[in-house]
C-alpha cells in the first residue's frame, strides 16, 4: 500500500512543542511505517520521520513569518497532488482547501476532519463529500449535513507518559490560551480550591491573555511556563492532582486529556463537545456542567485509582489502536468503500 500523508506546514512534523494536527500527523506516518505501509509524508522540510519525505515548504509557518502562508500552502498542497497517481491513497489532515484539489485526480482520498474552525468553511466539505471519505475524531464533532466513513480518536505514544500512582497536589491547564479553552475558568477554581495551578501552552489571544491571565500569574500561586515540549509535558501533567479541561466551545476531541491520563492524572472538564467521549466520568475524571460543578470535582478527584486512569487510556488512546483504526479505514477505501 502506497499512502500519501499531508499534513500541515504550520509547525514541524512531529511539533517541537505545539501542534496537535502535526503531532496526530508523526503518530500515524511512523505506525504506518512500522507495519510495512509505504508513506510519504508530504510536511516541512525539517520534519523528521521514518517515512520518505517530500518538502517545498522550508520551515513552518509559525516558526518563519517571511514565509507567505498563501504561497506556501499551496505550492505544498499542489506539491502532493501533483504526484497523486503515484500512490494509492492521500490522506488529507490539511483542513478543506485540498479538497478542492480532489476532482482533478482519480486516487481515493481520506480526509480527517480535526475540527470545523468555522461554519464558513463547511461548504467546501458539502461539495465535495461524493468524491472525499471523511473521517470524524469524536462524534460530537460530526456535521449532520455529511456522511463519515468513520470516526477515529486520537492515539498518543505511551511511552512518552510516565505513569505516576502518587498524586500531585497542584492543578493544570494545557492548552491554547484563549477565552474557548476556559484558561480564566480554571484560574477561578484554583482560587476556590486553595490550590496552585501551572499553565501551559501557546498565547493564542493575546488581548484575552493580558486581560483575564496576566494579572493573575504570580510565580507562585498561579504561574505559566509557555509551551513544552514532550518531557517537560510529561512531567508536569504527571505531578498533577488534576488537568482542569473547562473549555468554552465543542470541544473536537482534545488531546492534552489523554495525555494527562496516560500519566495516570484525572481530568476535570465541561461537558462539552467529545469531553463525555473521552472522560470516562468517575473512572478518569469527572465530566462538570460548570465551574461550580469542576470545583466539587476537585475535593473528589484524589479517590480515583491513577492506575486504572492510566488502564482506560492505554487501552482507548494508543497509538497503536489509532494506526489500527485507520487501516481499517484504508482497506475499506481500497475494496471500494466510501461512506458508511
Amino acid at each position: 500500500m502506497r499512502v500519501a500523508m499531508l499534513a500541515p506546514i504550520s509547525w514541524r512534523v512531529p511539533p517541537r512543542h505545539y501542534g496537535p494536527w502535526e503531532r496526530v500527523v508523526s503518530l500515524l506516518t511512523e505506525g504506518l511505517v512500522e507495519r510495512g505501509v509505504d508513506v510519504t509524508l508530504f510536511a516541512t522540510a525539517d520534519s523528521v520521520t521514518q517515512a520518505h519525505l517530500d518538502a517545498v515548504c522550508p520551515r513552518p509557518l509559525e516558526e518563519d513569518p517571511s514565509l507567505d502562508p498563501k504561497v506556501w500552502e499551496s505550492l505544498h498542497i499542489a506539491n502532493a497532488f501533483e504526484k497523486a497517481g503515484r500512490f494509492d491513497l492521500i490522506h488529507n489532515h490539511y483542513d478543506f482547501l485540498p479538497l478542492t484539489y480532489t476532482r482533478l485526480v482519480t486516487t481515493p482520498v481520506v480526509t480527517t476532519v480535526h475540527g470545523f474552525s468555522s461554519d464558513r468553511i463547511k461548504p467546501v466539505y458539502r461539495r465535495y463529500a461524493e468524491r472525499v471519505a471523511y473521517v470524524s475524531i469524536s462524534e460530537a464533532d460530526r456535521d449532520p449535513d455529511l456522511r463519515y466513513l468513520a470516526t477515529v480518536y486520537h492515539g498518543i505514544d505511551l511511552a512518552e507518559f510516565t505513569p505516576r500512582e502518587q498524586a500531585g497536589r497542584g492543578l493544570v491547564y494545557l492548552g491554547r490560551i484563549h477565552p474557548d479553552k476556559g484558561v480564566a475558568e480554571a484560574i477561578a477554581v484554583a482560587k476556590a480550591v486553595d490550590l496552585p495551578l501551572v499553565i501551559a501552552g501557546i498565547v493564542h489571544d493575546r488581548e484575552y491573555f493580558d486581560r483575564e491571565i496576566a494579572p493573575h500569574v504570580d510565580g507562585d500561586r498561579v504561574r505559566y511556563v509557555g509551551s513544552l515540549g514532550a518531557a517537560d509535558r510529561d512531567e508536569l501533567l504527571g505531578s498533577a492532582l488534576a488537568l482542569l479541561h473547562l473549555v468554552e466551545f465543542a470541544e473536537p476531541f482534545g488531546l492534552s486529556m489523554i495525555e494527562a491520563m496516560a500519566c495516570g492524572t484525572p481530568v476535570i472538564a465541561r461537558r462539552r463537545g467529545s469531553v463525555p467521549e473521552v472522560v470516562d466520568d468517575g473512572i478518569t475524571g469527572f465530566v462538570v456542567d460548570d465551574v461550580a460543578g469542576a470545583i466539587a470535582a476537585v475535593g473528589r478527584v484524589g479517590a480515583l485509582d491513577r492506575r486504572v486512569v492510566r488502564a482506560h487510556v492505554a487501552k482507548r488512546f494508543s497509538r497503536d489502536r489509532m494506526v489500527d483504526d485507520y487501516m481499517r479505514v484504508y482497506e475499506r477505501i481500497l475494496a471500494g468503500a466510501h461512506i458508511a
